[in-house]
């Protein structure tokens, strides 16, 4: 029997484009420690990339979901011991909490709040892929070598394809990115957003 490889043609009736922690507490540089690197990246590379494999996505029907650093309560009392030890705190329904503009959700895609790095703890993301179907996940957003990392991981550890196109992600250093790729790259399919636009474009309708 043939093991299937990584580089399987995609479905796009069974691919999701997840879009991690793309949101107003991660793009505000007025609050955030200094990480000209990251703001520069992920402003100039990093989005508009995603936007791209939003469009495509949306194009060829595959399932766009986005996930938000945000609490379930006031006080945050909800939240992760990593997150309470680290200081995140975002408030339920918060500017914090909302995706960025450019990368706005459509009105049927979900956004699933999430106090852990990896939203397979502490969210029922897995619950909802298998309820539609989905095999093959596309993660994409910040930061590289935390959330991203952490859900690509764990994806592939629960039976999913999972997919990272290194240059829709992006860390605080240049450095800390690059290591990132590396460390997580044996547990995923990586490639440059064009190749995933190509990919998508040709799969529409399937």
């Amino acid at each position: 029997m043939t093991e299937p490889g990584r580089d399987e043609p995609l479905v796009a009736a069974r691919t999701a484009l997840l879009v991690i922690d793309a949101q107003n507490w991660v793009m505000d540089e007025t609050n955030r420690q200094p990480r000209p690197e990251f703001y520069e990246d992920a402003r100039t590379v990093a989005v508009p990339n995603i936007q791209r494999l939003i469009a495509a996505a949306r194009g060829a029907g595959a399932e766009i979901v986005y996930t938000v650093m945000e609490n379930a309560t006031r006080d945050g009392r909800d939240r992760s011991l990593d997150y309470k030890l680290s200081g995140f705190s975002i408030a339920k329904g918060s500017w914090d909490a909302k995706v960025i503009d450019a990368l706005a959700p459509g009105d049927d895609e979900m956004v699933i709040p999430k106090t852990s790095s990896s939203l397979f703890n502490s969210t029922n993301f897995d619950y909802l892929m298998r309820n539609i179907g989905i095999g093959t996940i596309i993660a994409t957003g910040f930061l590289t070598d935390q959330c991203v990392d952490h859900t690509i991981r764990d994806g592939a550890d629960r039976g999913y394809r999972m997919i990272c196109p290194d240059d829709a992600c992006a860390t605080d250093t240049r450095a800390r990115h690059e290591a990132a790729l590396n460390a997580f790259r044996g547990y995923c399919r990586m490639v440059p957003t064009e190749t995933l636009v190509r990919e998508l474009a040709a799969r529409a309708g399937y």
